[in-house]
């Protein structure tokens, strides 16, 4: 992505509504699917490392990221060692193998996803387990999407098709952000016919009553993540295994 765009994420992901209540809902899975909290964790793709302190509470954490801004910012959190890498051709090499590896809003960065998750599934010890998240709905494309570099949005069908393809198996595969997924619908699809500066109007944080309602709505859904599948929602969220 272009230093502009980490450089505004580096800035609201603390306090942003979208950042702070996905990191409540993945804490929740998270909680669901690790039994224990000496856990050796990889965060693949940790961007400017704003999930390095939740996945950091479940044991110990080592990051791959590949651009050097992004890069630099995660490692001044001092939260775990950050190395330079990406998938699927210039994978680090470790001297351990991970129970858990997280992949949060990173493969639909990636020409070749098949590929990298087989690559990620190399990495995995036995019982090892993948946590994907990824954008739903290739018709809520938008230049929110282009600025943040991404290849493509998801269908619940298509990361089945990938997941099935990379030799892995979907213990779960459910949509998330559902409660405000007409909301966001609306306002992107409203964007093709009246565009404007898509960066400041998705990243920037709103008022501070609007920041504490769409958080409080999105949060609500980590009630919900674990007893069932939800119907539709604007991210893709899957726990994934090898067969």
């Amino acid at each position: 992505m272009d230093k502009a765009v980490y450089i505004q994420m580096r800035a609201v992901e603390e306090n942003h509504w979208w950042f702070v209540a996905r990191r409540k809902i993945l804490k929740t899975v998270l909680g669901g699917i690790l039994p224990k909290k000496q856990n050796n964790i990889l965060d693949a793709g940790s961007g400017t490392g704003g999930n390095l302190a939740l996945l950091s509470d479940y044991g110990k954490v080592t990051g791959i990221e590949m651009d050097g801004d992004a890069l630099n910012f995660a490692r001044e959190r001092n939260l775990g060692q950050v190395v330079q890498g990406s998938f699927p051709d210039s994978v680090p090499k470790f001297d351990n193998k991970f129970n858990l590896i997280a992949m949060l809003d990173v493969l639909e960065h990636i020409d070749n996803d098949v590929e990298t998750l087989c690559e990620l599934s190399k990495l995995l010890e036995d019982g090892g387990q993948i946590l994907l998240t990824v954008p739903a709905h290739p018709f809520l494309w938008s230049e929110h999407d282009i600025r943040h570099h991404h290849k493509r949005r998801y269908t619940k069908g298509e990361l089945e098709r990938v997941v099935k393809e990379a030799g892995l198996t979907a213990n779960k595969i459910t949509y998330f952000n559902m409660w405000l997924f007409p909301l966001i619908a609306s306002v992107r699809l409203l964007k093709k016919l009246l565009p404007f500066d898509a960066l400041k109007e998705d990243d920037a944080v709103p008022s501070k009553s609007l920041n504490r309602l769409f958080k409080v709505v999105f949060s609500s859904e980590a009630r919900l993540i674990n007893r069932f599948n939800l119907p539709f929602g604007v991210s893709l969220l899957a726990v994934l295994t090898k067969k």
